[in-house]
């Protein structure tokens, strides 16, 4: 019986892959909270767009999410300022924690939404939508850029016959520093529906409609996470690619519970 009962599964998961069949669960479930969360996201973009007054401009526009890392988002926020791209501007968004002291930068801006969301994609969206520029890039508060990710991921983008995104490679450390390997995936739609290599910290992209993050309040046991749903959604109109140059230096969870270390590396 319980091979038969797992047959079907196996065929779905075989015919649309099994991160597309997960997503399809969440957004049923799910959607009432992403409803409301989204009517908070659009009050939270009015009052603080109203606080900063004129929307930070800029070729780039780099969204950094935090709660409750001040240490982190220091590092973190130097090295988007450090990038070698000078015409871009930084916005920290902070879930409701309050915010660290940061360096004085006139590309710098920073924010605290009302009340904690626990949803990494509403945070994102307010810097977003608190932003004007030709490109979004995202910075989580834990990891770091290397100077020219910026540059390596514009020069790209705005070449004659350029995708409307890129992601380039992930240099994966350990809390001590060392070295876990480089995760370099060359992009492929369907192999996304199968396997979890996509990663916003390394995604540049072009400002459009679709550069929303998922509004699913998605726990540790919620799969996929949002950074997979945003990239694949955004390549169904517009075409992304992989840059294997590794520039994001990204702290790994030795006990994550979403992303398989040991899978495949470039």
């Amino acid at each position: 019986m319980r091979r038969i009962a797992r047959a079907p599964w196996e065929l779905l998961k075989r015919a649309f892959g099994w991160l597309v069949l997960f997503e399809a669960r969440n957004k049923l479930l799910l959607l009432p909270s992403a409803l409301r969360l989204r009517r908070f996201e659009d009050a939270e973009t009015i009052r603080l767009a109203a606080l900063l007054g004129r929307p930070p401009y800029a070729r780039v526009a780099t969204v950094i999410a935090t709660h409750r890392r001040p240490d982190a988002l220091r590092a973190a926020v130097r090295s988007a300022l450090a990038q070698t791209v000078a015409d871009q501007v930084v916005i920290v968004v902070d879930d409701g924690a309050g915010l660290p002291e940061l360096p004085a930068d006139p590309r710098l801006f920073a924010v605290s939404l009302a009340r904690n969301t626990a949803t990494a994609g509403v945070v994102r969206n307010v810097g977003i939508r608190l932003t004007r520029s030709r490109y979004v890039a995202f910075l989580d508060d834990d990891n770091l850029w290397e100077p020219d990710h910026l540059e390596q991921a514009l020069t790209a983008l705005d070449a004659a016959g350029g995708p409307d995104a890129v992601y380039t490679a992930l240099r994966r450390v350990l809390p001590d520093g060392t070295e876990r390997d480089v995760l370099s995936v060359p992009f492929d739609r369907r192999r996304a529906a199968h396997e979890a290599f996509l990663d916003t910290n390394a995604f540049v992209a072009r400002r459009s409609r679709a550069l929303h993050f998922s509004r699913l309040r998605r726990t540790p046991e919620v799969l996929p996470r949002e950074d997979w749903e945003l990239i694949r959604r955004y390549a169904r109109r517009h075409e992304v690619r992989h840059l294997p140059r590794p520039t994001v230096r990204y702290l790994v969870n030795p006990g994550s519970f979403y992303t398989a270390w040991d899978g495949p590396a470039g």
